[in-house]
C-alpha cells in the first residue's frame, strides 16, 4: 500500500515495505523440512533449509543473518544439541531464538535442552503447525 512520506514532494510515494522475518529450518527429513518450510512460509516468513547441524551451522558463521532457527536434535554430523550449544557460544548469535522440533520426548531430553539454552522445545509427536506457529510469534 503506497503511503507519503513526510516532506516529500507532492506525488511522490514510497512503497511500504513488509518486513519479513528469516527462519532457518533444520532437520535431516527432507519431508520434515518440506512441511516445516511450507506452515512457515504460508505464515509468511522468509525460510531458508539446512539438512543436518552442520549445514546449518555453516550458514549461521557465514554471517547469514536469521531471526530464529527451527531445529530437529537428532541428525547426522552435528545434532541439534550440538547446534544449539554453538549458537549460544557464539556472541553474535547468542541471542538468536532456537526452537527445537524432535521426537524425544523424555523429560531429561527436554531439561538438557533448556539447559543449553533452547527457547522451546516442541516434542513432534504432538506436533501442532499453530503451535509452531504461536510459540515462534512470541519468541519473535
Amino acid at each position: 500500500r503506497p503511503i507519503l512520506r513526510r516532506g516529500a514532494p507532492r506525488g511522490v510515494q514510497l512503497q511500504r515495505r513488509a518486513v519479513r522475518r528469516r527462519v532457518l529450518v533444520v532437520d535431516d527429513s527432507v519431508t520434515t523440512r518440506q512441511l516445516e518450510r511450507t506452515i512457515l512460509e504460508a505464515a509468511g516468513y522468509d525460510v531458508s533449509v539446512a539438512a543436518d547441524g552442520q549445514a546449518a551451522w555453516e550458514l549461521l558463521a557465514a554471517d547469514e543473518r536469521f531471526d530464529a532457527v527451527v531445529s530437529d536434535v537428532e541428525m547426522p554430523r552435528l545434532d541439534g544439541f550440538q547446534l544449539l550449544a554453538r549458537i549460544r557460544s557464539t556472541a553474535r548469535l547468542a541471542g538468536l531464538p532456537v526452537l527445537l522440533v524432535t521426537a524425544l520426548a523424555q523429560a531429561a531430553d527436554q531439561q538438557r535442552a533448556l539447559d543449553l539454552g533452547a527457547s522451546a522445545y516442541v516434542v513432534k509427536s504432538r506436533f501442532d503447525q499453530d503451535e509452531l506457529l504461536e510459540t515462534l510469534e512470541q519468541l519473535l
